[in-house]
């Protein structure tokens, strides 16, 4: 009876639990207990930020690499909400889940679903709820040195947005980059956001060129923080309070743009996160300026700015060719 009861193990929410007390991964530092507990103690931060957002999870199985699922496996219990979108570049039909509750919230848990990736649209809507900007630190820095540089181009970031009247909160990766999210009024398409934040990029790369870049090919940031604008359309980011992937599981955590100096990615993981949260409202939410328009004007100056994707498979193109030719 005693070993059909561990077999069996731990229930919540009507979501059966198993292998709670395997590791996640080598150098975790975590158990699959700790990333249960953790979106448990968190689910009333990190639903708001997924809810109604078709869901791309990165799974890590015993024994096998990492993953990211988009579609939903056959075994998924009927109760998960999900929307079906079309994949124009697979040309199919992808269904998706909504993590909308706390019950599917801990059942991804169970699937060992560490990290969480919404979609940057609701589900059934074609405008895109924010412009971000991903901050991400030039390689040969360890974490916190990398964080350090990501911090000062995020201000950049801001600066570039204030001097258009527009603001923007601010997160921890949970990897060594930064995040701006700035949440729109839900007017402007897919097309006019990624022009946009292409324009937001290439003016906060002007206030400091030798800091920020907006150099698609690695080879070309020479040591600069990469301004990341593709995030837009169909791209996913990581949202706040999601787990990654890493040694020592950091979450992606927010941050009030006055405390950026004084914090770390290594501040915020799945055993330290739930009580910086303790007792206290959600700093995401709370954070978030209102929802604003995009300037026209922003938009019309991206349209001029080729896109970044584009432009290095094109250029990509033509140093191979370059390369063949040299012999």
């Amino acid at each position: 009876m005693v070993m059909a009861e561990k077999a069996k193990g731990e229930e919540r929410d009507g979501v059966a639990l198993t292998n709670l007390d395997q590791e996640l991964f080598e150098g975790a530092g975590a158990t699959k207990r700790d990333l249960v507990d953790y979106l448990d103690a968190v689910s009333d931060r990190i639903l708001p930020a997924l809810r109604d957002r078709p869901l791309s999870v990165i799974r890590l199985l015993r024994g096998q690499d990492k993953f990211m699922q988009k579609n939903l496996p056959k075994y998924t219990p009927d109760w998960v909400p999900r929307t079906a979108v079309w994949a124009e570049a697979s040309h199919r039909e992808v269904t998706y889940a909504l993590c909308n509750d706390r019950r599917t919230l801990l059942w991804f848990g169970n699937q060992r679903a560490i990290e969480y990736h919404p979609a940057l649209m609701l589900a059934g809507d074609h405008h895109p709820t924010h412009l971000i900007m991903d901050l991400d630190p030039p390689e040969g820095h360890d974490v916190e040195a990398g964080f350090r540089k990501a911090v000062q181009a995020a201000r950049l970031v801001r600066a570039a947005l204030q001097e258009i009247k527009m603001d923007g909160a601010v997160k921890t990766s949970g990897s060594k980059g930064v995040h701006v999210f700035v949440p729109l009024d839900g007017k402007a398409d897919p097309e006019q956001v990624a022009a946009a934040t292409r324009a937001v990029a290439a003016r906060a790369e002007r206030l400091d060129p030798a800091l920020a870049t907006t150099a698609f090919i690695r080879e070309d940031r020479h040591g600069k923080v990469f301004l990341d604008a593709t995030r837009s359309g169909g791209a996913t980011v990581v949202a706040a309070y999601s787990p990654r992937v890493r040694p020592g599981v950091p979450v992606s955590f927010p941050v009030a743009w006055d405390d950026l100096d004084d914090v770390g990615p290594a501040d915020f993981t799945v055993h330290t996160a739930p009580g910086l949260l303790d007792g206290t409202a959600d700093p995401w939410t709370a954070a978030m300026p209102a929802p604003q328009a995009l300037d026209e004007g922003l938009i019309e100056e991206g349209r001029t700015i080729p896109v970044a994707r584009v432009q290095a498979m094109h250029e990509g193109k033509r140093r191979a060719k370059a390369r063949r030719e040299a012999g």
